[in-house]
């Protein structure tokens, strides 16, 4: 989207962090203990060193968890994805283990990241840097030609990508080492609606470094690519899951089925977002055709999010949960690769490795799994309240001289006595006094923006 707020001079992200408590340097045993384990890292039998892989992330990254590649088969594709192998270094009761459980995940801020694991680690050792040999779990997953698992491998590896990508460079010219991407890619997505998966493609609100020592703020949509490279990981978190269930043991990301009320609900809005629902369409393929870039299409996906709610990390240890779907995904899904930056992926490779083995988790892996959820539900409300906070810190600033000025909006949704806006020209997203229509295009004043307390809102425009 064009829509983009620019910020001039420095911000204190800093304070947002310290205010929802994210931990930021790293005691000394830690650090100790990183030097040690990247210093001799152990390197698995298995040498997978011929396979190209190629990594594929956000320009400048550091801290790389998968690498990818691609080829055709007589019988359709076969997809080889390297995760980086975090549990060759971190010792489960250790000073690394204990102090990624108090974080939980990588938090991103517009002025740098506060990782998960040491630097040496995340963006040295560990991390699947191009032209490095590096320990992996290696998933070798067969495709039949409609895109359905045929046969799955997983097992420790030694590996080396090929080179660094980025989207922004693949989705102008696809190179040959991803020329397969878009036709599996496309392929996962189709089945994906086939099982009634529901992904939305909520184009976000980012803060970036603008190039006069300031901060830009823009919404921006997932682009093909992607969409494209996301399909590959769903891929393997659903064999994960599958391999989770038919062992018995692991921990699941869960998310109810769309409650069939909230699909009607949401039905009942689409004219006034401008949205064509067919009769017999389910809300993935709708969803589907939109386009993210448009402001009304945008607020349409915004309150679609209203079907995806309820999700949770799941353990469990013999008995299946009685709900071990994920309704985004269309069937059960775990999460294991991006063990670098979230502290779950790490114990779920664990257990697929065992379980690809033959073998049973060890006694005290499968004691940590019911830790967990808990775990990763403070490190969710913690990431999630840092990024609230920040948007709110770059909107109220910019707006900050801008109060009384009267502004283009679409309502995203309404409680009883205010609504939330999204404004036309600016991507700017805050409250809004009364109820309003959702869809609806309105006109609305600033009444407040307030950077002390990162607050922004408006009311209605009078005439």
């Amino acid at each position: 989207m064009a829509r983009v707020l620019k910020v001039s001079g420095p911000l204190d992200f800093a304070a947002v962090r310290e205010e929802a408590g994210v931990p930021e340097e790293f005691p000394a045993d830690v650090l100790t203990e990183a030097d040690r384990v990247a210093a001799d890292p152990a390197l698995p039998e298995h040498d997978a060193t011929d396979l190209p892989l190629v990594t594929i992330d956000p320009p400048g990254a550091r801290d790389l968890d998968q690498a990818v590649h691609l080829t055709r088969t007589a019988g359709g594709y076969r997809v080889s994805y390297a995760i980086a192998d975090v549990g060759a270094f971190v010792r489960l009761g250790g000073a690394i283990d204990a102090e990624a459980r108090r974080r939980g995940q990588t938090v991103y801020c517009p002025d740098g990241r506060t990782p998960l694991h040491p630097p040496q680690l995340s963006e040295g050792a560990a991390s699947l840097l191009p032209g490095q040999l590096r320990p992996a779990a290696l998933w070798t997953i067969d495709l039949d030609a409609d895109g359905e698992v045929a046969a799955v491998d997983l097992h420790r590896a030694r590996v080396r990508s090929r080179a660094q990508l980025d989207y922004e460079s693949v989705g102008r010219q696809v190179p040959p080492e991803l020329e397969l991407l878009p036709e599996i890619g496309r392929l996962l997505q189709a089945r994906g609606r086939d099982r009634g998966a529901i992904e939305l493609g909520t184009p976000s609100q980012e803060v970036e470094p603008g190039p006069d020592g300031g901060w830009t703020i823009a919404f921006r949509g997932q682009s093909d690519v992607e969409g494209w490279n996301a399909q590959i990981s769903l891929l393997t978190g659903r064999c994960a899951a599958r391999l989770m269930l038919d062992g018995g043991v692991g921990v699941l990301r869960t998310l109810p089925p769309a409650d069939p009320a909230a699909i009607t609900a949401l039905r009942r809005l689409a004219p006034g977002f401008g949205v064509d629902w067919p009769e017999g369409a389910g809300p993935g393929d709708v969803i589907a055709g939109l386009d993210p870039t448009h402001p009304r299409h945008a607020a349409f996906l915004d309150a679609a999010a209203s079907l995806l709610r309820g999700a949770a990390y799941t353990a469990f240890d013999g008995t299946p949960p009685a709900q071990p779907g994920h309704g985004g995904v269309g069937g059960p899904y775990a999460h294991v690769t991006a063990p670098l930056r979230r502290l779950v992926d790490r114990f779920g490779t664990e257990v697929c490795l065992a379980l690809a083995a033959g073998e049973q988790p060890a006694a005290d892996l499968r004691a940590a799994l019911p830790e967990l959820p808990g775990l990763m539900a403070a490190s969710d409300r913690r990431t999630h309240e840092v990024e609230r906070c920040v948007i709110d810190l770059v909107e109220a600033t910019v707006l900050a001289d801008r109060v009384g000025e009267v502004f283009d909006a679409v309502v995203l949704d309404a409680e009883q006595k205010r609504s939330t806006v999204v404004l036309t020209d600016l991507a700017v997203e805050a409250r809004c006094e009364g109820r309003l229509t959702p869809g609806e295009r309105v006109r609305v004043r600033l009444t407040t923006a307030d950077p002390a307390t990162r607050t922004v809102r408006f009311a209605p425009a009078a005439g």
